[in-house]
């Protein structure tokens, strides 16, 4: 189940009403980022799509599920090929519960491919996170530190603390992960 990212951005930013550039001064990126994205020129990483979307503000969740608004009835098992995918191509993102009403947490299996980053610049957003390394190992940068974790080994950390992932190993590495709030 893919989106395209693109088209949704700009149709989401003309139905708040929003300029490219009105849009980006929010977010606090370039309007050429946003031209970009739009065209599909690039694929953002999911750090700087959540930037991008904190201008409008919509959660990750809210964007790649937006066509897909399924029936009422309330879920409790979700299939491996029910979940979303909310990567960004390279990193491999799948969200369990996608839409199940007023989610306190986001429980994710996410998937590192060798060299796979989640970006740059660091994350940083409100709540907690936890994740147990499920195969592999990864690097783990909280704050100024950095940690080396692998199949087994969890973390824990304040989400507000500026936080990185990423692979440098020859192998995938596959962890679970909860968040709160449920803001992806």
């Amino acid at each position: 189940m893919h989106l395209d990212i693109g088209t949704s951005l700009k149709a989401v930013r003309k139905l708040k009403g929003l300029s490219q550039r009105e849009l980006a001064k929010r977010a606090g990126v370039t309007n050429s980022t946003i031209s970009m994205i739009e065209k599909n020129s690039v694929s953002p990483s999911v750090s700087s799509l959540k930037k991008v979307l904190s201008g409008l503000p919509m959660s990750l969740v809210d964007f790649f599920s937006m066509e897909d608004s399924g029936g009422s009835e309330q879920k409790v098992v979700y299939r491996s090929d029910e979940l979303l995918d909310i990567g960004d191509g390279n990193l491999d993102y799948k969200l369990v519960g996608r839409d199940y009403p007023n989610r306190a947490m986001s429980v994710m299996s996410e998937t590192y491919p060798p060299g796979s980053d989640t970006g740059e610049e660091m994350l940083k957003h409100e709540g907690e996170e936890a994740a147990m390394v499920i195969e592999g190992k990864f690097e783990l940068t909280v704050g100024e530190e950095v940690f080396i974790l692998e199949a087994g080994d969890s973390y824990y950390f304040n989400s507000e603390t500026p936080h990185r992932f990423r692979n440098p190993f020859d192998e995938n590495c596959r962890i679970v992960s909860a968040t709160t709030p449920a803001n992806f």
